[in-house]
């Protein structure tokens, strides 16, 4: 399957999880074998095998754990507050529609390590922006950021290249 065809199974959900939210349900997406394959070789032609993948919760583990396991790299779950068993850091951060907090535990990276950062959506940039202020925290560098989709309107891109204009930023679609 090619990854056009792949991304066309994303449906729009309106006003979830609240009014003028356009939430974009990768669920089909996620259960058709073919397009989530295409989803995973494209996001992995796209890295240097060795580097770690780093996923924030709860969209981002999908796509992160896969492609680790095809680069044959370790995955790091970055997760919504309280959701860590061991010692952790936090960064909170603002939404479209809200605030969070992610974390990330202290020992998950070591000094040195290169990450690709990985989730479904970039809208406004605050999500992506806290956890690669949580890997740099660690010590780890992030090379890359990869989504599935980019909201153009939400100016996120530019939040994310403004504070880290080194990172390399790969959308697989735009809306």
């Amino acid at each position: 399957m090619q990854i056009a065809d792949a991304l066309i199974l994303i449906r729009e959900i309106p006003d979830f999880p609240e009014p003028g939210i356009r939430f974009q349900d990768i669920t089909p997406l996620l259960a058709n074998a073919e397009a989530f394959a295409a989803v995973t070789h494209e996001f992995s032609a796209l890295i240097n095998k060795g580097t770690l993948v780093a996923g924030i919760e709860a969209r981002g583990f999908i796509f992160a754990s896969a492609l680790a396991h095809n680069i044959g790299s370790g995955f790091v779950p970055i997760r919504k507050a309280g959701k860590l068993p061991y010692t952790s850091i936090s960064q909170s951060y603002g939404l479209e529609y809200g605030a969070s907090t992610l974390e990330i535990h202290v020992d998950a990276i070591n000094k040195g390590d290169n990450i690709v950062l990985v989730d479904d959506v970039l809208a406004t940039g605050g999500t992506l922006n806290a956890a690669i202020d949580l890997i740099h925290q660690c010590g780890g560098s992030v090379t890359d950021v990869l989504v599935l989709l980019e909201i153009t309107g939400l100016s996120g891109r530019e939040s994310l290249t403004d504070s880290f204009p080194a990172i390399k930023l790969t959308s697989l679609a735009l809306i």
